[in-house]
């Protein structure tokens, strides 16, 4: 009898691990964070050029690196920038592709984020050709995945962008990380979104840190 409910219970829970679609591709809108007002008095920033620099491999060990369901040599970056998450069986074996929708990128949100960021610090967002400080950025990480257990799956999100910081006399190099974890029994767009604002709300208290740190 254990045995035949324990049986029950784990075809139960691959049922549900897989009762949504994960053999095509998802696309998942993502909403940065916006905050109450905060006071402008710092000066301007421009957020400048922004590169993705995320490395993909062809059927990887581990979820966290980016793949896609096809052949990662032939990705074109107009769909490689949209690529952030990879959707797995209740087995653990990788399925269809997490994207945004096709108005939106990791570069467009990256943006959001990073102004949002600077905005909480008290800067404004640079209406002229001369900003107090100009931002560069590199993506090196923007990706989701999750790790099927027993009962229910951990969908974990982690960002991470390198900043150049620029002004008429200095020039400082920054990293900013963000990390974010949900549980949850079904891979539905909720909990993927879920995951992803909780990384956006730790990258924000985690760019707070940073840049005052760098004395900005």
């Amino acid at each position: 009898m254990k045995s035949s409910a324990s049986l029950l219970l784990l075809l139960l829970a691959q049922l549900l691990f897989t009762s949504g679609c994960v053999t095509g591709r998802r696309e998942i809108p993502l909403d940065v964070p916006q905050a109450s007002s905060y006071p402008t008095s710092k000066g301007s920033i421009q957020i400048g050029f922004i590169e993705d620099l995320r490395v993909f491999e062809q059927d990887p060990d581990e979820p966290s690196t980016p793949s896609i369901k096809g052949k990662v040599t032939t990705m074109p970056d107009s769909l490689k920038v949209r690529m952030i998450g990879r959707q797995r069986n209740g087995y653990g074996m990788a399925m269809g592709d997490i994207a945004l929708p096709e108005n939106s990128s990791i570069l467009a949100v990256s943006r959001k984020l990073l102004e949002e960021s600077f905005t909480r610090m008290g800067y404004a967002k640079a209406q002229s050709s001369q900003p107090n400080y100009t931002v560069d950025v590199k993506i090196n990480e923007f990706w989701a995945w999750f790790s099927p257990g027993f009962v229910s799956v951990s969908f974990e999100a982690r960002i991470n962008c390198s900043l150049k910081i620029t002004n008429q006399a200095t020039s400082r190099t920054i990293t900013i990380k963000g990390d974010g974890k949900n549980v949850g029994q079904i891979a539905r767009d909720a909990n993927w979104q879920l995951a992803y604002e909780r990384a956006f709300e730790d990258f924000l208290q985690n760019a707070k840190k940073e840049l005052q740190a760098a004395g900005l």
